[in-house]
């Protein structure tokens, strides 16, 4: 329980934080109020599928989770808040002590989506390559999420994955395969995680 309210008084504390060098007492306020609204859900899960055990790598992890990725981890927050508006389910069983929330409906039927430490839609199948992505989120912190943005920009302008894309089996013949079957499976977070577990799509 202690780490679902800590969990949400620092999402407050971030959001009032950022609220302030934005715009002041005002701003902090508005911060504050945002930081609850993410981080009381996300708190909820912690506590409520006791997602970090009591043990040395629950509390590591935590500390992580809330500190170097913290930004991660509120990325992640937003993303379990969205998914709870529309009615989708936290995975109690799977989530328990596993250091990540799991939920159960995905974004896409076809793919499960990491953001911070909360996985959407995944599988016993498919597991283990979205916990690289909470790994590399925890090893990188705040460098994460901006070196997947930009890789995926650059990826989709200056197309270089294709000198050594697979032509013959997963041929870039639509425009939508050209971001799902090019840009998606290389980008480096996701092609170091398809070499851990799992298909790039074809």
């Amino acid at each position: 329980m202690i780490f679902g309210f800590v969990s949400a008084a620092v999402h407050v504390v971030l959001g009032a934080l950022l609220g302030g060098l934005a715009g002041g007492i005002l701003g902090s306020v508005i911060g504050g109020v945002v930081g609850l609204l993410v981080g009381a859900p996300f708190g909820w899960a912690v506590a409520s599928a006791g997602v970090y055990g009591p043990d040395a790598r629950g509390i590591a992890l935590f500390v992580v989770d809330h500190t170097w990725s913290l930004p991660n981890t509120a990325a992640g927050a937003l993303f379990l808040a969205t998914h709870l508006v529309f009615g989708h389910r936290l995975d109690r069983t799977v989530s328990q002590r596993s250091c990540r929330v799991n939920v159960v409906e995905g974004v896409s039927p076809r793919y499960a989506t990491t953001i911070g430490t909360v996985c959407a839609g995944s599988s016993p199948g498919i597991q283990r390559h979205e916990d690289v992505h909470i790994l590399q989120g925890r090893l990188l912190g705040p460098l994460y999420l901006p070196l997947v943005a930009l890789n995926y920009v650059l990826f989709t302008i200056a197309p270089v994955w294709l000198l050594w894309h697979d032509h013959t089996n997963a041929p870039i013949n639509r425009f939508t395969r050209y971001f799902e079957i090019g840009v998606y499976p290389h980008v480096w977070n996701e092609a170091i995680a398809y070499r851990i577990q799992g298909t790039p799509p074809r």
